[in-house]
């Protein structure tokens, strides 16, 4: 049964939990914030890869990933039905099809409004990658993105018109936390110095050269004053299991990794967490970390969700220089490492480990632009965004 209809019905096109997915969990963030605002009722069309998931009464319709007919037959529904717009969580893997392209076939069928959030954006994409954004751009009301600078991308490589492209941060649940001391205390890693990644495991995260850095920075012990910084004492965590999309790939890679950890006698200063973690094991993690390092290989990365969870939490971040870590670690908050070399990241890491004063000047510049990234926020913006398109009501403003 639907809730009420205040100013409009929405639906939103994604994956969605119990899918282990970063766009399923942004999804239902956004959602759930959405709808602890009140004034519109939301629901979900699920792209599913699975015979095997069942979704909770949130989700109004599933499409079949690679059933090319289900996205056809999908936008007669929704033609024949009360939702006012759809908004389309856009990333070209989770769409069948080449590169994903099967999702125009629905909106080249539908008749109602669409607003588009991408989560990922190419400097150099192939023609059919190109075309998609593209006609998602003539389609869309509105493009949504998470970084101000993909706008021109969106413009001069994509064609999307300037005047739809709209910048909203990734959003980053709020949650009371105890204190970095108390929660290494309870994790049992009293008086170590915590560096942490965490996601969905697979090639392209970098996590090879994370950790010959970590190999590096526990061979180097140095003296600042008077005060021995010892690195022995780091403890570098990952956390998150295989990436469920990539389960060979990527258990090739984890066992990779971990022979690599054997191989340079790391087994006291690196340690696997291997399993989906919850929202509040990821914040509680984050917490207590010292740093949060993101060594990621591809330098298009447009946004990063865990990046945004890390800024949201005000950690001091070490990050290779993707398009998405570029932005939000301008002005101070975070260093940025050359890609593939374990020597620059390890030498991010010992300026952050050995400068007190660096670190803390970097939690604050950090916990500053979080704290415009928490999902109320974020969903204040995206209301206004959808309530302009749908009605003439006006905006809400955002209480600070």
């Amino acid at each position: 049964m639907k809730q009420a209809k205040a100013y409009g019905n929405i639906a939103f096109l994604s994956t969605y939990p119990p899918r282990e997915c970063g766009i399923a969990t942004f999804a239902e963030d956004l959602i759930n914030a959405i709808d602890n605002i009140g004034i519109i009722s939301t629901q979900v069309i699920a792209i599913s890869n699975s015979e095997n998931c069942f979704y909770d009464n949130k989700v109004m319709y599933q499409i079949r990933q690679n059933e090319r007919n289900d996205y056809i037959e999908m936008s007669k529904k929704l033609n024949a039905s009360d939702i006012d717009l759809l908004v389309i969580e856009h990333e070209y893997g989770i769409y069948g099809g080449d590169h994903g392209d099967y999702i125009l076939d629905l909106v080249n069928n539908l008749e109602i409004p669409i607003v588009t959030t991408l989560h990922t954006i190419l400097s150099e994409p192939n023609k059919k990658q190109r075309l998609i954004i593209n006609e998602l751009g003539k389609k869309s009301e509105k493009i949504i993105t998470m970084a101000r600078n993909t706008k021109r991308m969106l413009h001069s490589i994509y064609g999307v018109e300037s005047q739809k492209i709209e910048v909203i941060h990734h959003g980053v649940p709020l949650r009371l936390t105890q204190s970095r001391e108390t929660l290494k205390k309870k994790f049992g890693y009293e008086n170590r110095q915590i560096i942490s990644t965490f996601g969905l495991i697979g090639p392209g995260k970098g996590i090879e050269y994370a950790i010959e850095a970590i190999s590096k920075v526990i061979s180097d012990s140095n003296t600042i004053g008077v005060k021995m910084v010892e690195n022995r004492d780091v403890l570098y965590l990952i956390l998150g299991q295989t990436h469920p999309a990539l389960k060979e790939e990527g258990t090739s890679y984890r066992n990779k990794l971990e022979e690599l950890v054997e191989r340079l006698n790391l087994n006291k200063n690196i340690k696997f967490v291997n399993k989906y973690l919850s929202k509040d094991e990821i914040i509680q993690y984050l917490q207590l970390s010292d740093i949060y390092m993101t060594p990621y290989l591809a330098k298009d990365q447009a946004v990063s969700g865990t990046l945004a969870y890390a800024v949201g939490y005000g950690k001091a971040i070490v990050s290779t220089p993707y398009l998405y870590a570029k932005e939000m670690l301008s002005e101070g908050r975070g260093l940025l490492a050359e890609f593939s070399n374990p020597e620059s990241l390890a030498d991010c890491i010992k300026q952050i480990l050995q400068d007190p004063y660096k670190k803390a000047t970097m939690e604050r510049n950090t916990a500053k632009v979080g704290r415009t990234m928490y999902w109320n926020m974020v969903a204040i913006q995206y209301m206004n965004v959808l309530l302009s398109i749908i009605t003439s009501a006006p905006k809400i403003g955002v209480v600070q």
